[in-house]
């Protein structure tokens, strides 16, 4: 019988120090795989065109009727993109409703619009919503911080 030689001993004696030590180590936990951002839900407010129709300042305790409501509208996709209408100007941007409700809108070209119009005002307050959804009557509400103020929008058919 053949005499083992000194570097076959260490081999084995290292092959059995790793597979002891590969047997106490503790298996490998499983990393959750990481995901993009979801696209905003698919639900009753996607895919409508929203006009503005009133401004209800809680906090005030006052209501404000848009006058021309087709000046002032907003639509949500599914991909959580948003695009609209402030009067003289068009809009586009992006919402989230994770945690609530956030719009960032960006006028596409800032014209300036007639004296009297609610432009700038209509796309300050959609900067400033915090929450929002369908209003229980097939409208669109849609709040700043506290509610302090509601934004009411009439559905006015399918976008395009």
């Amino acid at each position: 019988m053949n005499k083992p030689t000194p570097s076959t001993l260490l081999l084995v004696c290292l092959s059995l120090v790793l597979v002891v030590a590969a047997a106490c180590y503790p298996p490998a936990t499983p990393i959750p795989p990481t995901t993009a951002p979801s696209p905003a839900p698919s639900n009753a407010i996607t895919n409508i065109v929203w006009r503005w129709q009133t401004l209800n300042d809680v906090a005030a305790g006052t209501s404000m009727k848009v006058d021309d409501p087709s000046k002032y509208t907003i639509v949500f996709y599914v991909d959580g993109t948003t695009t609209g209408q402030a009067d003289c100007n068009t809009f586009s941007g992006i919402y989230s409703q994770a945690n609530g409700f956030a719009i960032t809108v960006r006028p596409d070209i800032m014209a300036a619009c007639d004296q009297g119009s609610m432009d700038q005002l209509f796309l300050s307050l959609l900067g400033d919503v915090a929450a929002g959804g369908p209003d229980g009557a097939g409208g669109l509400m849609l709040q700043t911080a506290g509610g302090a103020q509601q934004m009411l929008f009439s559905n006015s058919g399918p976008a395009q």
